[in-house]
């Protein structure tokens, strides 16, 4: 019975033992998944805690992130702003280059201009030198042979006044007006014997001083002239006109050889020309109106040579002295 309860009591100490040692475990498991745990809940505690701090950190980064962003955004923004005022300024400077090149061109081509009118005023003024010194030898000659023609129609008033004659010469050309009605009769172109008188009074006095050695040299014509009134037909009065230049013509070198050396009439031979100009040109009064006497005559006139080109010259050097003389101030 002992033994029995022996056997119980050991088998119920085993037991308890068992039981102690498996609450024990369980205890320990207890312990050990309580530690383990907290444990684990202080990793998760400090996870959380590292995963905020990370999250802290992510989120201060991406705040610097942000911000680096905006200020990346705004330097691009600025920078493309520069670029815009780049481009503006380099278009600008493009146009302003080529506004530049534009005026280069036109400076070049201003200046080619102007080297090419220097050119042309250039060989102009050498022209005007050129026309000045023609002018001045034109002038000079004019001068000459006005003062020859001068001399000469001097010459012939004084050696008619010498001889009272009472013969009128046009100061202006030197020619003398024979009356026809003196010359001729009516109608008529036979010299009368008032005529011969006249003419062998006349036209020795004339013709000596224009075939003497001095004027020689520049005497180019003598015109016999001949002109009627305004009175019948064209035609007859031309003829007429014609046959008395003729008539007083063949009056001089039919006598001439008696006041003329054959040398003076040769010269003169060259030179005497007759003409009949009908009824133009008529001799005109102080009132205008035809003078039918004074018209009926025969004019006997001298040229020089060059004498119409120098009063051609003449006329042109007045013309151009009156268009550069300066204009009158206005009152």
């Amino acid at each position: 019975m002992y033994a029995k309860r022996k056997k119980t009591y050991e088998r119920h100490n085993i037991w308890r033992s068992y039981s102690d040692m498996m609450a024990g475990l369980l205890l320990l498991f207890v312990l050990v998944m309580c530690i383990s745990f907290m444990q684990a809940q202080k990793n998760y505690q400090e996870k959380l805690a590292e995963e905020a701090q990370h999250q802290l950190t992510q989120d201060q980064l991406q705040a610097q992130l942000d911000e680096r962003q905006g200020l990346l955004d705004e330097q691009s923004s600025l920078l493309a702003q520069q670029q815009s005022d780049l481009d503006e300024q380099a278009a600008l400077v493009a146009q302003q280059q080529k506004d530049l090149d534009a005026q280069a061109a036109l400076v070049l081509s201003q200046q080619t201009e102007l080297e090419k009118q220097n050119s042309l005023m250039l060989q102009q003024q050498a022209a005007l030198d050129e026309q000045e010194t023609l002018m001045a030898q034109q002038q000079q000659k004019i001068e000459q042979i006005i003062g020859i023609k001068a001399d000469l129609i001097a010459d012939l008033k004084q050696e008619f006044d010498q001889n009272n004659l009472g013969v009128t010469i046009d100061e202006t050309d030197g020619s003398i007006a024979l009356d026809s009605n003196v010359l001729f009769a009516h109608d008529e172109s036979v010299l009368t014997e008032e005529g011969n008188v006249m003419l062998s009074q006349v036209l020795p006095i004339y013709c000596k001083v224009l075939v003497a050695e001095k004027y020689q040299d520049y005497l180019a014509e003598v015109r016999i002239d001949g002109y009627t009134d305004t009175s019948g037909d064209y035609l007859y009065n031309l003829q007429l006109s014609q046959e008395r230049a003729l008539a007083v013509a063949n009056y001089l070198f039919g006598n001439a050889n008696s006041f003329l050396t054959d040398a003076e009439l040769t010269a003169l031979r060259e030179k005497v020309t007759a003409n009949g100009h009908s009824m133009s040109n008529p001799v005109l009064d102080e009132n205008g109106q035809i003078n039918m006497d004074a018209s009926r005559r025969v004019e006997i006139k001298f040229s020089l040579k060059d004498e119409e080109m120098i009063n051609e010259l003449k006329q042109i050097m007045d013309y151009t002295a009156a268009a550069e003389a300066p204009e009158a101030p206005a009152e």
